[in-house]
């Protein structure tokens, strides 16, 4: 993360102190990287829904499983397997009343854009499943913007709102309208926290998604980043082209890149070291293993930040 997040900007840096019971309702730019990165962030572990049809196989299952992965069905998954979620509901009530932390993709499909999309029933339906049961459940709504859906090193900004409890919504109403309250209440908020940015206009993603270097830092990184892209351009670009030729480019393009660099790199970083021990027979040389990393630091603050 040291390396991949170029720049991270958190606006309530507070949230991440949260303790549960708490339902972190967030948009979806960036398949299962949104779901790792606040992972990463918050103090407290996070449970994670994800779609149903990677839940096929006993093994994926356990595995899943044993990552805080829940799975969530939706029609096109199959309609059979609708019923599926109740099961699932009802684990998040087991994590929530022993205060744990439960994340949902309210758009319910990723798609990378700087946009957010209509909301999904699922997160209204699970916040009243826990608060009927008279479980104190706090809704926090999360936008997650990326500079770059291509470019590895970006500037992510994390934008949380205002906590939702059950003494904002209106119990008199119907089930219907207490749902269309809550997406609505929801929404306003989302529409504070997501960039709404055309990709075509590339004056306004400077704007908000780029973050200025100083000339002065650009010349004292200069050395440090060029030997940060000789050094780790043998591993990433074989690897992007290779994930590039499988998911066709697709919105899984970027996260899939990351969860190979994450597993390669340190394997990488270790050989490159070992070699140059071995033809140097210096110890010196495992400065390296702190050395590189921050070469591709460098390099990451220096390159250019937005996709052209």
């Amino acid at each position: 993360m040291f390396i991949f997040c170029r720049k991270l900007i958190i606006n309530k840096a507070q949230f991440l102190k949260e303790k549960g019971p708490l339902l972190l309702a967030c948009n979806h730019p960036n398949s299962f990287l949104d779901a790792v990165i606040l992972d990463t962030l918050f103090q407290q572990p996070i449970w994670s829904l994800a779609r149903g049809d990677v839940f096929k196989k006993p093994f994926y299952i356990r595995l899943l499983h044993s990552l805080k992965i829940l799975p969530v069905y939706r029609t096109s998954e199959g309609v059979e397997n609708l019923s599926n979620n109740y099961e699932t509901f009802e684990e998040c009530k087991k994590i929530f009343r022993n205060k744990g932390i439960v994340q949902i993709f309210s758009e319910g499909k990723c798609i990378n854009e700087w946009h957010l999309r209509p909301l999904k029933k699922g997160t209204a339906r699970l916040a009243f499943g826990n608060w009927e049961e008279n479980i104190p459940l706090k809704v926090l709504p999360v936008g997650i913007n990326y500079s770059s859906f291509r470019r590895f090193g970006k500037n992510i900004f994390i934008n949380f709102g205002n906590v939702i409890s059950q003494n904002d919504i209106e119990w008199n109403a119907s089930d219907g309208l207490r749902h269309q309250s809550f997406n609505a209440i929801l929404q306003n908020q989302f529409q504070q926290l997501v960039f709404e940015i055309e990709k075509p206009d590339k004056q306004k993603q400077k704007e908000l998604l780029e973050i200025k270097i100083s000339i002065f830092k650009k010349i004292l990184l200069a050395i440090p980043a060029l030997i940060g892209w000789l050094v780790h351009a043998p591993l990433y670009l074989p690897v992007r082209q290779f994930v590039y030729r499988r998911t066709n480019n697709n919105d899984h393009f970027d996260s899939i890149v990351i969860a190979l660099l994450l597993f390669t790199y340190p394997i990488y970083l270790l050989l490159i070291t070992l070699i140059l021990f071995f033809v140097s027979k210096s110890w010196w040389v495992f400065l390296f293993l702190l050395i590189f990393p921050f070469a591709a630091w460098s390099y990451m603050q220096v390159k250019t930040q937005l996709d052209t």
